[in-house]
């Protein structure tokens, strides 16, 4: 459905522009101009009185009428409503209402039905059971549970209406019911128990049921919900989405065990059912946190695409886990102190700060602080061994990597400068838009990464020393930013001339020098792109769980004798990527076990830097 005009400064004048150009072609005698005018002004104003009572003219006309509405594929949105309300004006509610559900499901926020006619009793009296249900059931369809604030205002006619029909009808129990699943959305779940168990009473149905259940389930009445359900059960006990619905009210309700006991029966009904294997696969992984679970379902939604809710259920679980979802924040010492600065309102103005660290840090946390306080100098107290300034071949000789061709940082002594140029202004505003929005899993990343397919490799590596600025200025932003700009840099080089296979790709040689370069956040930048490809190419899974392992053994390796600030990074990719070596990751897991059971897991000892450096503050 069209509907045009959008992105007006002021939709009432706009409305009452079109209202005066409507008069003017009538008083000409065109009325097909004429309602051309007033469907436009409906959908600017569909509030505006003046716009009714010249519609209302239009439809008493001898040549009026609806005919002056065409809805013909694509109908416009304005002619919809138009039409709709010039039944109403000749007495044909019947023929009105489901026209103004589908405008109210094309922009469930406008105000399309706010007519008197939908206030009055009349109208109530007058239409059809049948028809209201079917009505209140498509709009709720296409509602959110709840509805917002402005959506809820714009249903305001569509509830006096549900109320003045059961005032009419108020034992009718396919009305009573299919009332209670639009109540429940707009917020009125009491009203809405009410109506189900009503509809119940009249008649026991699988609907009433089922309504009832939703309506207990939104107050959060989560056994007589789940009753209701087996009522409902009852009437079609082959259901095996209501098999996956008790499952996961039973997981809400914190029975998770017994909500994967209903899901798994549906699944020994039908293994691949579109409802209950997703479920199964997120309810599998709240319970033990087998990342093999995420894949099983993202295996299925690459295999089935479009699905909703294994996407929707991907989505949710992915947000539990570092990586899969949301990026672990930075640990380093500088990015504390920045922290602390913006707590206290940055250091004073016309002041310099300097800072002294125990060894050196990641190159790219340094960035974050020139560039959040562009006066701040930092000096390095010592270089520990193995140095973390040099590529991995050149401090271990352990690992299928040997050499590491290109570098984002050179050094000059302890100070670290870009090695690579400025990206091009394309690259800059497109990654300032991709980076501005999160992930909802590492599948979906990849896929929307692809926008980054056309850049060149140098534009994508220069990028992550040169970032764009982000649309939040403050200085506390510019690390997870950076963070940010770099994980997509690199997801978009793993679109980097996909035609070749990944075995022996220019991607995953350039993901590669960035993995086993200096130590920085760029390695795992790096090391997430490589996870994502394994998530959506099963070809690469093995290669890729071997370089992601050997990245954090070798870190590991490194931590006995310094401080390794992406090690528990590392940790958490390594729990990111699917087919990992059992081995590697329990260490992986023990390893962030150990972290979180140290001294600074909840701030309390107040060292910025903890086990992995410290930083000394001097304002001069």
């Amino acid at each position: 459905m069209a509907e045009g005009h959008e992105g007006t400064a002021d939709p009432r004048l706009e409305a009452e522009g079109e209202l005066s150009m409507a008069r003017l072609a009538l008083e000409g005698g065109d009325l097909r101009h004429a309602a051309g005018h007033v469907a436009r002004a409906l959908a600017f104003d569909p509030r505006l009185p003046e716009v009714h009572e010249l519609l209302a003219r239009l439809a008493v006309h001898p040549d009026g009428g609806p005919g002056l509405y065409p809805v013909d594929q694509p109908a416009y949105l304005g002619d919809v409503v138009a039409r709709a309300h010039t039944f109403a004006v000749l007495d044909h509610p019947d023929q009105a209402l489901p026209l103004l559900v589908t405008a109210q499901c094309h922009r469930p926020d406008g105000a399309w039905a706010d007519a008197a006619w939908m206030y009055e009793r009349r109208t109530a009296e007058r239409l059809e059971p049948e028809l209201v249900r079917n009505s209140l059931l498509r709009l709720a369809g296409a509602l959110g549970d709840p509805v917002g604030e402005q959506v809820l205002s714009a249903l305001r006619p569509y509830l006096a209406l549900v109320d003045l029909c059961l005032e009419a009808r108020p034992e009718e129990p396919q009305l009573l019911w299919a009332a209670s699943m639009l109540l429940r959305r707009c917020g009125r779940a009491g009203d809405a128990v009410a109506l189900a168990l009503r509809a119940e009473a009249v008649e026991p149905s699988f609907h009433a049921a089922m309504a009832a259940g939703y309506a207990f389930r939104a107050e959060k009445r989560w056994e007589e919900a789940e009753r209701a359900w087996l009522r409902a059960l009852q009437f079609d006990p082959g259901n095996l989405a209501l098999h996956t619905d008790i499952g996961e009210l039973l997981a809400t309700a914190g029975r998770p065990r017994d909500g994967l006991a209903w899901v798994e029966r549906a699944l020994e009904q039908d293994p691949q059912d579109p409802t209950a294997f997703p479920t199964a696969c997120g309810m599998r992984f709240s319970l033990d946190g087998r990342l093999e679970h995420l894949v099983a379902l993202a295996d299925h939604l690459r295999e089935r695409p479009g699905g909703d809710h294994p996407d929707r259920v991907l989505t949710q679980s992915s947000q539990s886990r570092h990586w899969l979802g949301p990026i672990p924040p930075p640990t380093e010492a500088v990015v504390d102190v920045l922290h602390r600065l913006q707590e206290q309102g940055g250091a004073p103005e016309g002041s310099r700060l300097a800072l002294t660290v125990s060894a050196p840090e990641p190159p790219s946390a340094l960035l974050a602080l020139r560039l959040a306080a562009p006066g701040c100098t930092v000096e390095v107290g010592a270089v520990p061994e193995p140095d973390p300034r040099l590529t991995v071949p050149e401090v271990a000789d352990r690992g299928p990597v040997r050499a590491v061709e290109r570098r984002l940082w050179r050094y000059r002594g302890t100070t670290a400068e870009p090695a690579v140029g400025p990206p091009s202004d394309q690259a800059q505003e497109a990654l300032r838009t991709l980076a501005s929005y999160p992930w909802r899993h590492l599948p979906a990343a990849y896929d929307d990464a692809v926008r980054l397919s056309a850049l060149p490799l140098e534009d994508l590596l220069g990028v992550m020393a040169h970032p764009p600025a982000p649309p939040n200025v403050a200085a506390g932003v510019w690390p997870a930013w950076i963070r940010r700009v770099q994980a997509w840099a690199c997801l978009g080089i793993a679109h980097h001339r996909a035609d070749q296979p990944w075995e022996g790709s220019e991607r995953r040689s350039a993901l590669i020098d960035l993995a086993f370069g200096p130590e920085d956040w760029a390695a795992e930048a790096a090391l997430l792109s490589m996870a994502a490809t394994a998530w959506v190419r099963p070809e690469a899974r093995k290669d890729v769980a071997g370089l992601v392992a050997w990245r954090f053994l070798l870190a590991m390796e490194a931590a006995r004798t310094r401080a390794v600030t992406v090690l528990d990074s590392f940790a958490h990719l390594v729990r990111a990527v699917p087919d990992m070596d059992p081995e590697v990751l329990r260490l992986a897991e023990e390893a962030l076990r150990d972290d979180s059971d140290g001294p600074d897991a909840t701030g309390e000892d107040g060292d910025a830097g903890d086990t992995r450096g410290t930083a000394q503050e001097r304002e001069h």
